[in-house]
């Protein structure tokens, strides 16, 4: 009876439209009053829930991403990732995609991503002969790549809902091939969709100009070196290295590019605040209804119902792929991984599937969410920024799920993607 308050209040208030973190509180609210715990419960779990060590990285990673987007970073490596791949068949596309990984290194959000990224090729690309609902679908699938390489936040949160003993400079090494792959993935993708198109293809602008933009894009890809190196070097922790990235976002934008005057940088400090406040409050809210989910003994039962269910590993993984994909349509990263990881990661372990690959499955699914409706939260920015509706997206983005969809099989089913990089470089 409990947990069916927990959940099923959970689930009215999201049918209702009520937003996540509130339907979250609510029904912890409705859960604690069922179950006669003293209301002080919330406030200590939720509080509890924001204040590790850890969650200061998320902000101050949040802060360096609006700090390169405003810039001037996007446009450069734009123009890096044009002279590499514009070439090609449906060569703004590829551009997109290429630009969008390498973005993903800046900023570590996929929404960021998608807003920079489109915010500039979409409109380039309509203007060049490509179909508006293309140009979409390819900017907000290519902003998946961003939730895997560093310094994705919810790599971190992921370790702090793990109980912390994962370590965060695996994840940020784990994703960074299955990000490669999933890159690949939507440029064949984009190539075969432009051909059957008949887009048109744009001269190589050679070498020389090849080397000019990567000078020029350089200071704002060393920030992905400084990171993961760092991190992975055992130079400084993740949080160490939010703060030292922040420091250089400054000097790059300010300094080099000289891009980030005094009005932008009082604009990312208000729209980093305001990313942050919803964030930590939705992690709050989430952390509560986790507790709330581990005292009634939630985790327990899910392990025993998929050992029942499936005896072995491959059916485990295709059941938590499939339960994973369904709660990313209505529910928001940060709260699907605070929610989800203390009850699957049990069952990961329990059939022998390593954490930080299993922290790289739960980036794929989520990613995958962020672009389906009902609640895809970069699916919305994307029709947006191209002024299409999400039903005409939805008529033709079914190439680039299918292409994410292999991925993630690809990610769950062979360990050496996520699993090779950081055990070559211990």
């Amino acid at each position: 009876m409990d947990i069916a308050v927990l959940f099923g209040a959970f689930a009215v208030l999201l049918l209702l439209g009520v937003p996540v973190g509130f339907s979250l509180a609510a029904a912890s609210v409705a859960a604690i009053a069922t179950l006669g715990l003293p209301p002080m419960v919330l406030v200590q779990q939720m509080t509890s829930g924001i204040s590790s060590t850890a969650m200061i990285a998320i902000p101050l990673f949040i802060f360096a991403g609006e700090l390169m987007m405003r810039g001037g970073i996007s446009e450069r490596l734009i123009g890096l990732a044009s002279a590499l791949v514009g070439h090609l068949r449906g060569g703004l596309g590829q551009v997109n995609v290429l630009a969008s990984a390498f973005f993903g290194g800046v900023s570590g959000s996929a929404i960021a991503d998608a807003s920079a990224i489109g915010g500039t090729m979409i409109p380039q690309m309509v203007a060049r002969g490509f179909d508006r609902d293309y140009a979409v679908n390819v900017t907000i699938t290519s902003a998946l790549v961003a939730l895997m390489v560093p310094p994705s936040h919810n790599m971190i949160l992921y370790s702090a809902a793990g109980g912390g003993g994962i370590s965060i400079a695996d994840l940020f090494a784990a994703g960074i091939l299955p990000a490669v792959v999933m890159a690949v993935a939507l440029m064949v993708t984009a190539y075969l969709i432009a051909a059957k198109r008949g887009y048109a293809v744009e001269p190589f602008p050679g070498m020389a100009a090849v080397v000019r933009r990567l000078i020029s894009a350089s200071p704002g890809l060393l920030l992905v070196v400084l990171v993961f190196g760092g991190v992975r070097a055992g130079i400084f922790t993740a949080v160490e290295s939010a703060a030292i990235a922040v420091v250089y976002a400054v000097i790059v934008t300010v300094a080099v590019y000289r891009r980030l005057g005094w009005a932008d940088f009082k604009e990312c400090c208000a729209g980093s605040a305001h990313t942050t406040g919803i964030i930590l409050f939705m992690i709050g809210a989430a952390s509560a209804f986790g507790w709330l989910m581990s005292y009634l003994q939630v985790p327990a039962a899910a392990v025993d119902a998929l050992k029942a269910m499936a005896g072995t590993k491959v059916m485990v993984l295709l059941i938590m792929n499939l339960i994973l994909l369904a709660l990313s349509t209505f529910m928001d990263m940060g709260p699907k991984i605070i929610i989800c990881t203390p009850i699957f990661l049990p069952v990961a372990k329990a059939f022998g599937i390593d954490p930080v690959q299993f922290g790289v499955i739960m980036m794929l699914n989520g990613g995958i969410g962020l672009i389906t409706p009902p609640i895809g939260s970069v699916l919305f920015v994307g029709s947006a920024i191209g002024k299409v509706p999400v039903g005409q997206l939805m008529r033709s983005i079914w190439p680039f799920y299918l292409a994410a969809g292999v991925v993630l099989m690809l990610v769950s089913y062979i360990p050496f993607l996520s699993l090779w990089l950081p055990n070559a470089m211990k």
